[in-house]
């Protein structure tokens, strides 16, 4: 008789259980019913709006100077923040060895000239004395044009090589290649310098600041709507409440691999030397949409962790997820992209338990 007690307390308990059970999906069910769900018909529009990214300011120009050849600094006529001229000599280096060379090759090209001149006049008595017959012959005519052509040919080469060497010691003069300052200078007079040592630093360093150019990078889904000629706005890090304006004047027509972005400039005149290089700037630029996309309410989009989608509704009423990428985003509005056409309904506000061909009222 217990045994059949417990049994009977169990059996009692199952059934409780299970009326509980049922009424709890029942009453599930019909708030789900009793949900109304609000549905918009898709029109072609597009969201025009602004981006705000980083950027920061590099020089228009900037050149890192190291020396051409092996040699000692012999005076520096610039120090850090010196203003320079394109041309102004900036430093003077020595090297022995190499002034040496240059006078040997420009004595070995005047020793070549002088014998080309000497043949090529003997030639041209030759030549003239051959005009009566039988003064001259014919073989001694023509070693004489062939020693005048061979010394040519040496005076040309001894004339290259004095030329080169005559480069090589213009090295030792280090001039400015543009306007600009000088932000490093790491040599003294008396210091041996020379080419191709991993790990040296630059003789000096020369930025040109009175142009910057202001680098943005550019994600992957703005690229394409940003152009040559946009305006843009900015402000400056380092100058609170001022804005400034500019136009961006070239763009790198492609994406880096590391951060799927695209870099463009923007030429900043800096006459005042008010922006620096290295300066950073938070950068306002304008983006223009896609017609092709569909501007819905961010609570139609579901994001799961699988996927992104909104819920359409078909001729009989019941749901379908169809599977959309977000463009542009403006306040509560976003872009979507995916299989879908105008007139189409979907659901306003929409949310993961409604399932895939669900009966919607």
């Amino acid at each position: 008789m217990k045994y059949i007690s417990q049994l009977s307390i169990v059996l009692f308990s199952a059934i409780g259980f299970a009326s509980c059970s049922s009424s709890s999906e029942k009453k599930k069910e019909a708030a789900i019913e009793k949900e109304s769900y609000q549905l918009i018909s898709l029109q072609p529009r597009s969201i025009g709006s602004e981006v705000q990214l980083p950027g920061v300011m590099q020089s228009f120009e900037f050149v890192q100077m190291f020396p051409k050849i092996n040699g000692f600094v012999k005076d520096v006529y610039v120090d850090r923040g010196s203003v320079v001229r394109k041309g102004q000599v900036l430093m003077k280096l020595e090297a022995p060895e190499i002034e040496e060379h240059v006078s040997a090759a420009k004595l070995k090209y005047t020793e070549a000239h002088a014998n080309y001149v000497t043949s090529k006049d003997r030639y041209k008595r030759l030549l003239e004395t051959s005009k009566t017959p039988g003064t001259v012959s014919a073989y001694d005519l023509e070693a004489a044009e062939a020693k005048m052509q061979g010394d040519s040919a040496t005076a040309q080469g001894e004339y290259a090589n004095y030329k080169a060497q005559e480069a090589l010691y213009g090295y030792l003069t280090v001039t400015a290649p543009f306007d600009g300052v000088i932000t490093e200078r790491n040599v003294h007079p008396g210091a041996l310098v020379g080419p191709g040592s991993e790990g040296n630093k630059p003789m000096l360093v020369l930025q040109q600041q009175s142009k910057l150019r202001l680098v943005v990078n550019i994600p992957e889904q703005y690229s394409a709507q940003i152009k040559d000629g946009d305006n843009v706005k900015f402000r400056v890090n380092a100058l609170p409440g001022q804005d400034f304006s500019g136009k961006v004047s070239r763009s790198s027509g492609s994406l880096s691999n590391n951060y799927r972005a695209e870099t463009i400039e923007v030429d900043v005149v800096n006459p005042k030397n008010i922006f620096k290089p290295g300066m950073y700037a938070e950068v306002v630029l304008p983006v223009t949409g896609n017609s092709n996309a569909f501007v819905v309410p961010r609570s139609a989009v579901v994001t799961t962790t699988e996927r992104k989608y909104v819920v359409q509704t078909n001729d009989a009423g019941q749901a379908q997820w169809v599977d959309v990428t977000e463009g542009n985003q403006s306040n509560d509005s976003t872009e979507i992209f995916g299989d879908l056409k105008a007139g189409s309904n979907i659901v306003a506000n929409a949310s993961y338990q409604i399932k895939n061909g669900e009966k919607i009222k």
